[in-house]
């Protein structure tokens, strides 16, 4: 794969904890070589927010002119490259060309073009304070956890870069009342009970209700017809597909201040395990492996023990056996999940070709997620 294109990403959160922008690192050889592997995404782009395109090592040279970039494409221009001739040369037919820039690892001595309108300024906040007077919005980058972005933005940051908010969640072992509810609705889907039993639950929690109901009717989801009742939502799409579902109220069901930017991972995990799975699996257990890649995040999310709250469920094996011990015929490909979401492109390459999987699909199935995930507009 020495002249493959892979992309993994991080996000961009605001001071609310919420992901406002995507931010792709393009792993390839040469800049022409990104061109073609970004143009080939046209149609399933994720259009809902920005999305910063980082080429990673390379130099960005007029090359890059050669993408037909989507309206919400910002490309980022490290500092470090800002003297070179190309990139000099680059920048102004960006902006001719209407395409955002935004500039990465800047420092106090960064001597900037003049007359160009960043927008976002990516800055590592582990080596330097925030600069007195930073040329865009200041991003911080290489935060360790939540404390540490709190802290950011406490200095002046108006978001951060990166995975931090994986860690630095406490937890305390124990479900919430209204986690435990939503436990007890997928364990009745998940029998079979009579539809009667599980409206009787849900009456109890209108907003659960409420909730289940906007996921199904989201965009994400594509259905042809809205659905108006529980009942109708069980003619319409199957108990499967209701547990599904009703794993996507679980985990948008924490209180966590962290929770949106966890619930919208969570989900594209999830996601992307479905399309990337759709290949190897018969049609029915692409939600467990949907239902795999979202409960990844549960102990996050819930703020109890991983196995505690799955053993509530009683999943199938497979599920279980890929959250709990890394084993199984899912665990594969939620390893592939997790490895985009890093910088080591050897790695997802590694993964990926284990399953015979190309990298065009690896790109696809990603991006595909990421559009889905941003639809369900959580927190």
């Amino acid at each position: 794969m020495s002249n493959a294109v892979l992309i993994t990403r991080e996000p961009v959160i605001n001071k609310q904890y919420k992901i406002t922008a995507n931010r792709l690192i393009v792993h390839a050889a040469t800049v022409a070589r990104a061109v073609e592997g970004l143009q080939g995404l046209a149609d399933v782009w994720p259009a809902t927010h920005p999305v910063f395109i980082s080429l990673y090592r390379l130099v960005p040279t007029p090359d890059l002119l050669e993408w037909k970039a989507p309206a919400n494409a910002m490309v980022e221009i490290p500092s470090q490259a800002i003297a070179h001739p190309l990139t000099l040369s680059l920048i102004p037919r960006l902006q001719e060309a209407g395409i955002s820039v935004n500039l990465t690892w800047y420092q106090p001595d960064t001597v900037v073009p003049p007359n160009v309108p960043w927008r976002f300024v990516i800055i590592d906040a582990k080596r330097q304070p925030l600069p007195a007077d930073p040329p865009g919005l200041a991003i911080a980058w290489g935060l360790a956890d939540v404390p540490e972005f709190r802290d950011a933005i406490a200095q002046g940051y108006d978001g951060a870069s990166g995975w931090f908010f994986l860690r630095g969640v406490k937890t305390d072992g124990k479900l919430a009342p209204s986690h435990a509810q939503i436990v007890r609705l997928l364990s009745l889907v998940r029998r079979n009970a009579e539809v009667k039993e599980i409206e009787n639950v849900l009456k109890q929690d209108v907003a659960l209700s409420y909730k289940l109901l906007r996921y199904i009717n989201s965009a994400g989801f594509g259905l042809m017809c809205e659905i108006q009742s529980f009942r109708h939502a069980v003619t319409i799409l199957g108990y499967e597909k209701l547990h599904k579902w009703l794993s996507v109220l679980l985990i948008s069901a924490s209180r966590d201040p962290s929770a949106p930017a966890l619930m919208q991972t969570a989900i594209a995990r999830g996601r992307f395990m479905e399309k990337i799975g759709s290949a190897f699996f018969e049609k029915g257990e692409l939600d467990n492996l949907f239902i795999t890649g979202a409960f990844s995040m549960l102990h996050l999310l819930l703020g109890a023990s991983l196995r505690s709250a799955l053993e509530e469920m009683h999943l199938p094996p497979p599920i279980y056996d890929a959250l709990v011990s890394g084993d199984g015929v899912y665990a594969p490909f939620l390893k592939l999940a997790r490895a985009l979401e890093s910088f080591d492109e050897k790695q997802l390459a590694t993964l990926a070709d284990e399953l015979h999987i190309t990298p065009d699909e690896v790109n696809r199935a990603h991006l595909e997620a990421l559009a889905f995930a941003d639809s369900l507009q959580f927190g």
